[in-house]
């Protein structure tokens, strides 16, 4: 292999590893985990290609975007397990406390947010 050749295929390696990395960081890599608590205002199947689950939970409190407005806190997220969302699908209303994991991206078969709850903690009346 002449030296030119040898050049081109470790700067192709190394353009191929770091694009790999980035495309890791912003479509894998879990930014932030936690729980979310409040009632479940609804579930939905949608999508075009990618069927996925979606749901809007309504936290208590009231929040203020600008100044002389009121909005409620709602949480929009993705759901990971179709067992997960049956569940919630049937329980609607109910207050639940749900664990989530938060990427930098969404992925179309993920869902169309960057929350992704992957499991249920409690769910009460």
């Amino acid at each position: 292999m002449t030296k030119g050749k040898k050049i081109i295929s470790i700067i192709a390696v190394l353009v191929v590893i770091i694009l790999a990395a980035v495309v890791y960081y912003r479509y894998f890599f879990v930014f932030g985990e936690g729980v979310k608590a409040g009632e479940l205002n609804y579930v939905v199947k949608k999508g075009y290609l990618f069927k996925t689950y979606e749901g809007k939970l309504i936290q208590s409190g009231i929040r203020s975007r600008q100044t002389g407005t009121l909005q409620n806190n709602e949480f929009e997220f993705s759901i990971s397990s179709e067992a997960i969302a049956e569940k919630m699908m049937a329980n609607s209303g109910k207050f639940y406390e749900l664990h989530y994991k938060e990427y930098k991206n969404s992925l179309p078969w993920r869902g169309f947010s960057v929350y992704v709850v992957d499991s249920i903690l409690t769910a009460k009346e």
